[in-house]
């Protein structure tokens, strides 16, 4: 690992369970680093625990779970699909049954893994649609309310979602993507009012161009749009994970049915 990513951290989490989605590799792997930095036991979930390989991320250890137990917390891997409820049933229960139930819950699942040449708004095939829709706002749908279980047990909870400046800003690039993530963005505050009696807080983070694995693999031509982003360059994968802490820590105690751009400034220019 880099310097900044073994610095230490305040250990404001120790003693929570976080489950990341979409964790065994890009942002999901950063995220879930971030908050075992914080003290916080962290599930890796994800459909492939070994996607790192995939795409050539390259870890500090054999796992990401591995990874995060070098950084002294507990972690275990759940591989599943996050759009089955049954998965995601079973995946929480063995977390309650192992760490005792989610205190933290990170849907970073989800992605562009379709064609986007074909995700136009008139032309859309319906397999295309369901699978975008599936992997992107149903599997936030389902964890989260597979979370709020535990979470209104302890009396407390903190769920982050993923979405997207595609979902904020439209437009005419992988339009089923789009709407998927305004539907988290919506589905997150929807949420928030009705769990915030419980002491649970609901946000999300709206990435712009990130500079992960899977999203460099797919789209390299991103390298050039860093010079039409007002901070010019493209996001990290840290940066984001920097939001996440923000948003499950104390310092956004009273922050609830949010979306935060972390875009470098992208919502500044034209769409």
């Amino acid at each position: 690992m880099d310097r900044e990513v073994t610095d230490a951290l305040p250990r404001k989490l120790a003693g929570r369970v976080a489950l990341v989605t979409g964790a065994a590799r890009g942002l999901g792997r950063s995220i879930a680093l971030r908050l075992a930095r914080l003290g916080a036991d962290v599930v890796i979930a994800d459909l492939n625990l070994a996607g790192a390989k995939e795409f050539n991320e390259t870890l500090s250890a054999a796992t990401v779970m591995d990874e995060c137990r070098a950084l002294g917390v507990r972690s275990i891997g759940l591989e599943g699909d996050a759009s089955s409820e049954a998965h995601v049933k079973a995946m929480f229960a063995r977390v309650k049954n192992e760490l005792g139930g989610v205190d933290l819950l990170v849907n970073a699942a989800g992605g562009v893994l379709r064609p986007p040449a074909r995700g136009h708004a008139d032309t859309m095939p319906q397999d295309d649609y369901r699978f975008i829709m599936d992997i992107n706002l149903t599997s936030t749908i389902l964890c989260s309310q597979a979370a709020v279980v535990h979470m209104r047990e302890k009396g407390r909870g903190r769920i982050v979602s993923l979405a997207s400046q595609a979902g904020v800003k439209g437009g005419t690039f992988a339009v089923h993507y789009a709407i998927a993530k305004a539907g988290v963005i919506h589905f997150t505050r929807c949420l928030a009012a009705e769990v915030g009696p419980h002491g649970i807080t609901v946000n999300c983070i709206a990435p712009a161009f990130i500079n992960s694995s899977r999203a460099l693999a797919q789209f390299p031509e991103r390298q050039e749009l860093a010079g039409t982003i007002p901070l010019r360059r493209l996001g990290e994968p840290e940066d984001v994970a920097k939001a996440v802490e923000f948003l499950v820590t104390d310092l956004s105690d009273y922050v609830t049915g949010q979306c935060l751009a972390v875009c470098g400034g992208l919502t500044l220019t034209p769409s």
